[in-house]
């Protein structure tokens, strides 16, 4: 992601894999690479619990930033079933629940939206309800965590699809 091309769109998969359902955006990442039929202008990358870096490298070099940041990370909000995946935006994150999204350093919503004020980035979050994390190393995900997995997955390539340029082709199943 090192040109200007503002068609981008960068797909960060939040989380620790040796953690149970900790590690469910990686596993959306590692999901969608096996396919291998994004357009070219998509960047996945397995973050981790270190975006931050890649936040602060977009708000202090504009040029970096993706048209489009999806953002996918595993949540233990109240009232949701084990698995269950939503779509959110930093401005709708209730403020009772930002604390949810710091399990891995995620990046305060203030830090989101400004991302999306100083560089024009749409930001996305797909979430998913975490059925059980682990206090001490348990790699492997949930039974209904690997179908938030695929869910997941399709949740990505429908946003790419709808908001893609005429040019990009996303093959929906």
């Amino acid at each position: 992601m090192h040109n200007n091309d503002r068609s981008r769109v960068a797909v960060f998969g939040c989380g620790n894999m040796l953690l149970g359902d900790d590690g469910f955006g990686p596993a959306v990442i590692a999901e969608l690479q096996s396919r291998n039929d994004l357009p070219k202008h998509v960047f996945l990358e397995d973050v981790g619990t270190g975006i931050r870096e890649y936040l602060f490298d977009f708000i202090l070099a504009p040029e970096l930033a993706p048209y489009q940041l999806i953002i996918l990370d595993a949540v233990d909000f109240h009232g949701r079933k084990p698995g269950e995946v939503f779509t959110i935006t930093p401005d709708t994150v209730p403020a009772q629940k930002i604390h949810d999204f710091s399990l891995h350093q995620f990046p305060t919503v203030n830090l989101l939206q400004e991302l999306s004020e100083h560089t024009g980035t749409v930001v996305h979050i797909i979430a998913a309800q975490v059925e059980h994390i682990p206090k001490e190393i348990a790699p492997g995900l949930s039974s209904s965590m690997r179908e938030a997995v695929r869910e997941a997955s399709e949740k990505v390539r429908q946003i790419i699809a709808e908001s893609c340029p005429e040019k990009c082709e996303v093959t929906l199943p």
